[in-house]
């Protein structure tokens, strides 16, 4: 390119340059900017949470739950938080857990008991009772009916009058507190956990029950329930055992191994 065509183009790019500023001076325009986006963080409280999934029965310890930070807006009546109860973490250490907590989960009052010695008497819900009643592998369905658990409970006896046994429902989807636990080593030398003694949730009406039939049964059968019938009644039972009334329970009565005969109790 021939210098005069370049000292032409450089003429015209300056002179463009110029009328450019003097354009925006006379408009009073500024240049663009950089727009900066304030992001505003919602206000958060520290709550107390379990640190650790926590089964029905388990103390609580200081590693057992932790503070995390939550938001402002979710907080709900109930939760604990480190304005209100700052040494939460030391006052809570021995409290036991009266339902089941899952990690991440806050700690509401209802949940836990106070830290005393009687563990039954914590987890027990105000008008109920825990009744003990022996079982076996054969009679607590194989070893599977565990805390929580809801059962029916089977009374079996013998049929004095007519010869065979005589079975009926006595109590219906009842929640097992406890089991008493303790090890049993088989004949191979392995070791595996049997339940000698089952403790109920029973009001006091079925307590009764349970008591006279511990008197009249020959045995007595735990019958797991599915964890679908938890919202059931559980407040059935065998009212002839307590007093008259207009029974319904039924009578089966069973010789070699089959029922020979099943009609409805009737009170007495």
């Amino acid at each position: 390119m021939k210098p005069t065509r370049i000292i032409i183009l450089s003429v015209a790019v300056v002179a463009a340059g110029l009328a450019g500023l003097l354009a925006m001076q006379l408009t009073g325009a500024k240049a663009p900017g950089v727009v900066e986006t304030i992001v505003q963080k919602e206000p958060t409280v520290r709550v107390l949470v379990s640190a650790e999934n926590l089964p029905v029965g388990s103390r609580i310890s200081d590693k057992a739950v932790e503070w995390v930070a939550w938001p402002q807006s979710g907080l709900i009546d109930g939760f604990i938080t480190d304005s209100i109860r700052p040494e939460a973490v030391t006052e809570l250490q021995g409290t036991i857990v009266r339902m089941p907590m899952f990690k991440g989960e806050p700690v509401r009052a209802e949940k836990i008991a106070d830290a005393s010695s009687r563990i039954m008497a914590s987890l027990l819900p105000s008008g109920k009772r825990a009744v003990a009643t022996e079982i076996s592998v054969a009679t607590g369905a194989g070893g599977f009916v565990l805390p929580n658990d809801r059962v029916d409970i089977i009374m079996v006896r013998q049929n004095k009058d007519g010869g065979g046994y005589i079975t009926e429902n006595i109590l219906n989807n009842v929640r097992v507190l406890a089991i008493d636990q303790q090890i049993q080593e088989s004949e191979d030398g392995s070791k595996a956990v049997v339940g000698t003694t089952a403790t109920l949730e029973l009001t006091p009406d079925q307590a009764k029950v349970i008591a006279v039939a511990q008197q009249m049964a020959d045995r007595l059968t735990l019958a797991l329930r599915s964890v679908a019938d938890s919202q059931e009644a559980d407040t059935a039972a065998a009212d002839y055992l307590l007093h008259d009334g207009d029974g319904k329970n039924e009578i089966q009565v069973i010789k070699s191994g089959t029922v020979v005969k099943s009609t409805p109790m009737q009170a007495k």
